[in-house]
């Protein structure tokens, strides 16, 4: 597998505003610094999306913690959390209804 280089976010912008300025070509400004084509292309495109928070990197951190960059992410985050919320519920719900069980076994047997 070929090793890749680091690179931040300004550097990662660099890149993409110098490939628009010569009109797209990949090709000429993956070797010009170093990176891949495949890389070039994929932060053009996100670029083009998302702006510069798209060429953020944001491996290995929550999706609850990071900020939202478009109206998706947030319904999405929003989704995740109500969801988890439900399933907190009904967990409650169900350790009551083991404990009213319980107690009425324990209740019958006295």
């Amino acid at each position: 597998m070929k090793k890749t280089r680091k690179t931040s976010q300004e550097e990662r912008i660099q890149i993409v505003k110098a490939c628009m300025e010569r009109g797209f070509d990949y090709g000429a400004t993956a070797l010009e610094y170093k990176v891949s084509y495949q890389q070039v292309y994929t932060w053009v495109q996100k670029y083009k999306e998302l702006g510069e928070a798209g060429l953020e990197d944001r491996r290995g951190k929550r999706t609850a913690a990071q900020t939202p960059r478009t109206e998706l992410e947030e319904l999405r985050i929003k989704i995740a959390q109500l969801e988890h919320e439900k399933y907190m519920l009904q967990m409650e719900r169900d350790v009551l209804k083991k404990l009213d069980e319980i107690e009425r076994r324990d209740a019958f047997r006295k």
